[in-house]
C-alpha cells in the first residue's frame, strides 16, 4: 500500500469490518477501493442517508460491525440524519469521511466537520497523520465496538494521499460484561421473591440475553414484554406479551399495568414504552451498563448496573431454588391486537384488515423494518417476527423516509429471510433512490406503503378544523413508480387484490414487489393518539 488511505481501508479490513456501505466521490475513492481490496464487501447507495441508515441496519440484524464511506462536506451533511438515529440508539456504527486539507480554508466543501459530528451525538474521531494513522483507526473501532457507540473519522485529503508508515495492527481485546455488584444482586433477588405480580421489559441492551431471562422469568413467574427495539425477543415463549407501550394489546397493557414490579433489562422505560409512565403503577427496577439510565424516564426505585445476561444469571442464583408461580397463575390468553370490525370502503382497504392479512400471507422467516408515521403502528403491532433479529426499528430520531433503506440493511444482514418494508407513502417518497439500489442488488423485498396520500400524523395532530393543504397530496401511482425502478407493483384498494401476493411468493421473485396500498383515513391510529395524550 502506499498510501495513508490505503492504509487505513486495509487496517479496517484486518480488524474485521463485515460490511461497507457508501456513496463513492473523489474525497473517498481510495479508502473505499482499499476496503474492497481488503476483502470487505461493498454496497453502492444512492443517497448518503441511505448508505448510512443501511448500515445502522445491518449492525443491529447482524451484531457485526459495518463501515460507511462519505464524501467530504456534503457527503457528509447528506448523512447526518442518518448518523443522528445510529448515534442516538447507540448503534456500534464506523463512519469514514474525507475532510478538506487543513489549508485548503476557502475550499467550497470546508465546513466545521467536527462540530457537525458532535451535534448528532455521535464521536468524532481524526486520523491526525501518516505515523498516527493505524492508531487513531484502532481507537475509533475500538470505541464503536466496545463502547457501542457511532464514530465518525474523518480523513482530511492532504493526509490521505501521504505516504503511508504501516505499523501493527492488534485487535483491541473486548472487555468482559459487566458483573453487577453483590448487594445489588440481592436487592432484586428480594424484589422478586416478594412480588406476586413481576413483568419483566427487555429493550435493546438485552437482546442478547433471551435465555438468560426466560429462566429468571420461569424460576419467578414473571411475565415478559419487550420495548419496540427488542420485538421478537421472547418470540413463541407462552408467556411473552409481545411490545410494551403505545403498540400494546389492550390484554397487554392491562397485564403489564396490574404488575407489582416492573423490571426494566437494558430498557429506557421510556414514555413510549411505558405510555407516558400510566403503565407502571408498581415499584420498579432497572438493569443497564449505564447509571445514567436509572430514572432518566421514569421513577427507578432499584438501579443495578451490570451486563443484562451476568445479571439474570446472577439473580437466579441468588434464589437459590426458589421458584414461585408469581403472575404465571392463569394463562396470558391472546395478547395480539386483533382487527375490530373491517371499516374498509369501496376503494379504500383498511390498514388494520391489510396488515393481518399480510402477516398470513408472507412467510413466518421474515425480516419486518419499519418506517415512521401515523401508519407504522399497524406493521409493528400485527405482523409478527420470528425472533429479535425480525425487527428493524429505526425510530430513535423519528425520522420518516429512512425505511427502505433499514430494509436494505437488512436483508444483507438477514439473507435467508423475507425483507418487509412497511412504509408510509411520504416516507417512501423521500426514500425513493433506493428502489434502485435493491433492484440492482437482486434482493427479493416486498414493500408495503400505507398509502393515505397525506402526512397522516400530522393532519390527525392538528385535527379537521386546521388548514391541511399542506399535508395533503393528490392520489399518486406508486406502483407505476416502482415499475419504473424495476419492481413488480400491485395497487390495492381491497382483501381480494392481495391476491396478488402469494402469486409472487410462488414465483421466481426475481423482482421485488411493491404493494401500493391505499388505506382508510384511520381518524388518527390507537398509538398516535396515545402520543399526542
Amino acid at each position: 500500500m502506499s498510501t495513508t488511505a490505503e492504509l487505513v481501508g486495509a487496517t479496517l479490513a484486518e480488524l474485521g469490518a463485515a460490511q461497507a456501505f457508501g456513496v463513492v466521490g473523489s474525497g473517498n475513492f481510495a479508502v473505499t477501493n482499499a476496503l474492497l481490496a481488503g476483502g470487505v464487501p461493498y454496497v453502492a447507495a444512492r443517497h448518503e442517508c441511505g448508505a448510512t441508515v443501511m448500515a445502522d441496519a445491518y449492525a443491529r440484524m447482524s451484531g457485526r460491525l459495518p463501515v460507511v464511506s462519505l464524501h467530504q462536506g456534503c457527503g457528509l451533511t447528506n448523512a447526518l440524519t442518518g448518523v443522528t438515529e445510529a448515534a442516538k440508539s447507540r448503534t456500534p456504527l464506523l463512519v469514514l469521511t474525507a475532510d478538506t486539507a487543513g489549508a485548503a480554508v476557502t475550499a467550497n466543501f470546508r465546513i466545521d466537520q467536527d462540530a457537525a459530528i458532535r451535534a448528532t451525538g455521535a464521536v468524532s474521531e481524526r486520523v491526525h497523520s501518516p505515523a498516527s494513522a493505524v492508531a487513531d483507526t484502532v481507537r475509533a473501532y475500538r470505541t464503536a465496538v466496545h463502547e457501542r457507540r457511532t464514530v465518525v473519522l474523518n480523513l482530511p485529503l492532504d493526509v490521505q494521499a501521504a505516504p503511508a508508515v504501516p505499523a501493527p495492527v492488534t485487535v483491541p481485546a473486548a472487555p468482559r460484561p459487566v458483573r453487577p455488584d453483590a448487594e445489588s444482586v440481592t436487592a432484586l433477588a428480594d424484589l422478586l421473591r416478594a412480588a406476586a405480580r413481576p413483568v419483566f421489559v427487555a429493550g435493546r441492551g438485552a437482546r442478547h440475553a433471551a435465555g438468560e431471562l426466560r429462566a429468571l422469568a420461569d424460576a419467578t413467574g414473571a411475565l415478559l414484554a419487550t420495548s419496540a427495539v427488542a420485538h421478537g425477543l421472547f418470540a413463541g415463549d407462552p408467556w411473552s406479551l409481545g411490545i410494551s407501550g403505545g403498540f400494546a394489546s389492550d390484554r397487554t397493557a392491562s397485564l403489564i399495568a396490574g404488575a407489582d414490579l416492573v423490571v426494566g433489562w437494558g430498557c429506557a422505560l421510556n414514555k413510549w414504552t411505558t405510555r407516558h409512565g400510566t403503565l407502571l403503577d408498581a415499584t420498579v427496577a432497572q438493569v443497564d451498563l449505564e447509571p445514567a439510565a436509572f430514572g432518566a424516564h421514569t421513577r427507578a426505585d432499584l438501579g443495578v448496573v451490570g451486563d443484562v445476561a451476568r445479571t439474570a444469571r446472577d439473580v437466579l442464583a441468588a434464589l437459590d431454588g426458589y421458584t414461585q408461580d408469581g403472575y404465571r397463575t392463569a394463562p396470558v390468553g391472546d395478547v395480539r391486537r386483533t382487527p375490530p370490525a373491517d371499516e374498509s370502503t369501496s376503494d379504500r382497504i383498511d390498514p388494520r384488515v391489510l396488515s393481518a392479512r399480510l402477516d398470513e400471507l408472507l412467510p413466518a422467516e421474515r425480516v419486518v423494518s419499519v418506517d415512521s408515521g401515523n401508519f407504522m403502528g399497524y406493521p409493528s403491532a400485527y405482523l409478527s417476527v420470528p425472533d429479535e433479529y425480525g425487527f428493524c426499528f429505526t425510530q430513535a430520531f423519528q425520522s420518516i423516509g429512512l425505511g427502505l433503506a433499514t430494509a436494505v440493511g437488512a436483508a444483507i444482514a438477514q439473507p435467508g429471510r423475507l425483507s418487509v418494508a412497511a412504509l408510509g407513502d411520504g416516507g417512501f417518497l423521500m426514500g425513493v433512490a433506493e428502489m434502485e439500489t435493491v433492484t440492482r442488488l437482486g434482493i427479493p423485498m416486498v414493500a408495503v406503503v400505507y398509502d393515505d396520500a397525506a402526512y397522516g400524523a400530522e393532519i390527525h395532530h392538528f385535527g379537521a378544523d386546521a388548514n391541511l393543504t399542506s399535508v395533503r397530496f393528490p392520489d399518486t401511482d406508486l406502483a407505476a413508480i416502482g415499475a419504473g425502478f424495476g419492481w413488480a407493483g400491485l395497487t390495492v384498494r381491497s382483501v381480494a387484490d392481495l391476491d396478488g401476493v402469494p402469486r409472487w411468493l410462488d414465483g421466481p421473485r426475481d423482482r421485488p414487489l411493491l404493494i401500493d396500498a391505499k388505506i382508510t383515513d384511520d381518524g388518527g391510529s390507537w398509538w398516535l393518539a396515545e402520543a399526542f395524550r
